[in-house]
């Protein structure tokens, strides 16, 4: 039951019922990613061209989504990475997660929520005042 409403009312925990109903309903399998997320295609957009839409392994982020993913999930190419001999050029990068607030987040020298201690004011910042 948990699950069902999980489902009912929330994107970011994966596809909600109206995406997974939709795509039972028209949706095509094309491929897989190596990180699980499933890739389909049917039915048309409002341009005329075919929809494409992924539903994520785990938590929906879009920067997920590999660059040979990306563009055919936004009709740059035709044909999905599966089609044909696709290989990601040597700048494009595997995905790193977005941490920002989680504890493996940044935190730089100084930060409230770092592990060192704040430096020392050294004089070189003067504090404005109302009445300068």
């Amino acid at each position: 039951m948990k699950l069902f409403i999980i489902r009912l009312f929330s994107w970011w925990h994966g596809a909600t019922l109206n995406t997974l109903f939709h795509t039972w309903r028209k949706g095509e399998r094309v491929g897989e990613d190596e990180q699980g997320n499933v890739y389909y295609q049917g039915g048309t957009d409002s341009e005329g061209r075919t929809r494409r839409w992924v539903i994520y392994n785990g938590e929906a982020e879009g920067s997920r989504v590999p660059p040979g993913w990306h563009g055919w999930l936004h009709h740059r190419v035709d044909a999905a990475p599966v089609q044909e001999a696709y290989r990601p050029r040597d700048w494009q990068k595997p995905h790193v997660p977005n941490l920002t607030g989680s504890p493996m987040a940044y935190r730089p020298k100084g930060s409230i929520l770092g592990q060192d201690k704040r430096p020392v004011v050294t004089g070189d910042y003067e504090a404005w005042s109302p009445g300068d």
